[in-house]
């Protein structure tokens, strides 16, 4: 599986260009026989470091850089390999996923905890 395609490329590239904004995540890439989860929103100018939330399965989910490329050498049992989840559609920034990854120890999708996060969040502005 490609694990970018050149749209997702182009939109992670221009979000990469822009400072100190919130976006919403752009791309999510899973290990489909583990714990493994990421959340890219953008994508620096070397076309290899995405920054976002990376949750390797340990219960402390963390948001910083990573390298595409080695996501790519990623070599699972049964011949598998890290997926892009072509289903995958954020419906908030990014720092709801990491207030909600944050509260529950890994990231999660469910809109009931989003919708919590990102009411925590407000209530802390």
């Amino acid at each position: 599986m490609i694990l970018l395609t050149d749209d997702l490329r182009d939109r992670l590239l221009a979000n990469g260009g822009q400072c100190d904004v919130d976006h919403v995540p752009m791309v999510k890439f899973f290990n489909p026989v583990g714990g493994g989860t990421w959340l890219a929103t953008e994508l620096d100018a070397d076309g290899d470091t995405l920054f976002g939330l990376a949750d390797l399965g340990f219960g402390s989910p963390e948001l910083g850089s990573f390298s595409l490329s080695e996501l790519g050498l990623v070599r699972l049992p049964f011949g598998m390999a890290i997926e892009r989840d072509i289903l995958f559609e954020a419906a908030f920034p990014l720092s709801v996923y990491a207030e909600a990854a944050r509260q529950a120890g890994s990231i999660v999708e469910s809109e009931r905890l989003l919708q919590a996060a990102a009411a925590a969040l407000r209530e802390r502005r």
